[in-house]
Order: structure tokens, then sequence, then C-alpha cells
């Protein structure tokens, strides 16, 4: 998997990273770079920059000074965040509560990563959506299904790391194999949020996701790359994602005790 900055138009750049699991299997991960209707830049998820991926990145952003934010999306994402706050020391640094424990040496800014006022301090360009009915961060470190996710408006893009798959696809077969399926992570139903209606909630954010994105044309996911898709096939594909995973999540609920709506 060679890294690579893939520009998906419109102001969005999708960069693509190495990431080996127990220093073996490359699975692969990612950041983007989107350019703000004023003309700076913020940073989603962080990704340690080297040779000329980082020359092609700081070529746009004026050497980095053109970075205003990084905002860390994944609370389990956290080994690529020093480096990037070193190549864009002035930019601000946005993370979950995971990453101000993990990383507390970092000058992170007081408002969390989900919170509401950083949502629309850039609801202009960016719309940043907290899933419903599953807890961000899991006391279990192996849960990795809760993110925020970004939906860019002016390229139809939206950035997801764990919550939303894609299964992978070699590289040398792409031509010949249907695309991707899209999923939902497999860690879902041990997300769910405490107390009733969790399942419902998940169910209600899934559709108004549908809804939003109805005309998207990218999906950039963090370990198993991008996928084009015609207008409205985005919508199908999640609804049926969320088919699949529903009978999990309802016994998950069903042994908590909860009703699933």
């Amino acid at each position: 998997m060679a890294e690579e900055l893939l520009d998906l138009g419109k102001g969005f750049w999708n960069i693509r990273g190495n990431f080996r699991l127990a220093g073996l299997v490359n699975v692969g991960t990612h950041a983007s770079l989107v350019r703000l209707g004023s003309g700076r830049f913020v940073l989603l998820d962080s990704y340690s920059l080297t040779g000329p991926l980082r020359e092609r990145v700081m070529a746009l952003t004026d050497g980095g000074r053109a970075v205003e934010a990084i905002l860390n999306l994944h609370p389990f994402h956290t080994l690529h965040c020093e480096a990037m706050h070193r190549d864009f020391p002035d930019a601000a640094l946005y993370g979950t509560v995971r990453h101000h424990q993990r990383l507390p040496a970092l000058p992170w800014a007081d408002a969390p990563v989900e919170s509401a006022a950083l949502a629309a301090r850039y609801s202009d360009d960016i719309i940043l959506s907290v899933p419903a009915g599953i807890d961000l961060v899991c006391a279990a470190e192996h849960v990795h299904a809760g993110s925020v996710l970004a939906w860019h408006k002016a390229s139809g893009t939206l950035h997801v790391d764990d919550t939303l798959n894609l299964v992978p696809v070699p590289r040398l077969l792409r031509a010949v194999l249907p695309p991707p399926r899209l999923f939902l992570h497999p860690t879902l139903p041990q997300a769910l949020a405490p107390g009733p209606g969790a399942v419902r909630d998940f169910r209600a954010w899934i559709r108004a996701l549908a809804a939003q994105c109805a005309d998207l044309r990218h999906l950039v996911v963090a370990h198993s790359g991008h996928r084009s898709f015609a207008p409205g096939a985005f919508a199908e594909a999640l609804l049926a994602a969320l088919r699949r995973i529903s009978p999990r999540l309802e016994r998950a609920e069903a042994r908590r005790g909860s009703p699933a709506v």
C-alpha cells in the first residue's frame, strides 16, 4: 500500500498512509486536507508526513501556515498526533477526551472535537456528525466503532474512520471485481450506549446520515481506502449495511434488558 494524496476535487484531498498491525500486515490509515471557503485549511485526523507526500501537502498550504486546525476524529487513532502537531505547530489541535488522556503534553483545545461549538464553527464547509446510540469512547480498548464523521458538502465527500468500512479489495483485482461493499464496524453491538433506545437512536442517526449524504460522490475510510458512488447509491448501500447488522444490535440490546424499537 503506497502513500498517496488523492485529489477528490472542490478543495478536498485524502491522504492515504501506512499502518501495520503488529508491524506486519499493512491495513492502511488516512487523514484528509480540506480547503475552507476562507481559503484556509483544516486537517481531518493525523498522519506522519514524509517525503513527496509531505512536500505536496506543504505546497498546498503555504508551508503549513494556512492550516488553522487539526481535527482528530477517532478516539483510538492517536499514533500520529504528535508528528502532525510538529508539522503544523500553529494549528489549533482538537481531539476527544482519550486524546487528551493519552497525549497530555500536546496543547489540546479545550472544546472536544465532538462539541457542538466546533461543529458550528465549521458548518459552512464541513458537517461534523457524532453517531447517536453508541459510545464515542468505549472502555474496552478493542471497540473502535465510535468516531466523528465529516461531510464535505462542496466535494460530496464523507470522511470516516472506523464507524463505516469498505471490504478491502486488492489493487490488482479492482478492475474485475465489483466495488467494495460498505459495512458497519463489527464491534458496534459492544459500543451501544447504556439505557433504553440505543438501537433506535443509532438507526435514526444512520437514516439521517443517508439523507444528508444522498448526493455523496466519494467515501474515504481509514483502513480500506476510497470508493466513488453514483448519485443515490451511497444511501442505498448504507441502509443495506444497517439491515445486515441490525439483528446483532437487537440481540445485544435484548441481553441488556432494553427495548429495541
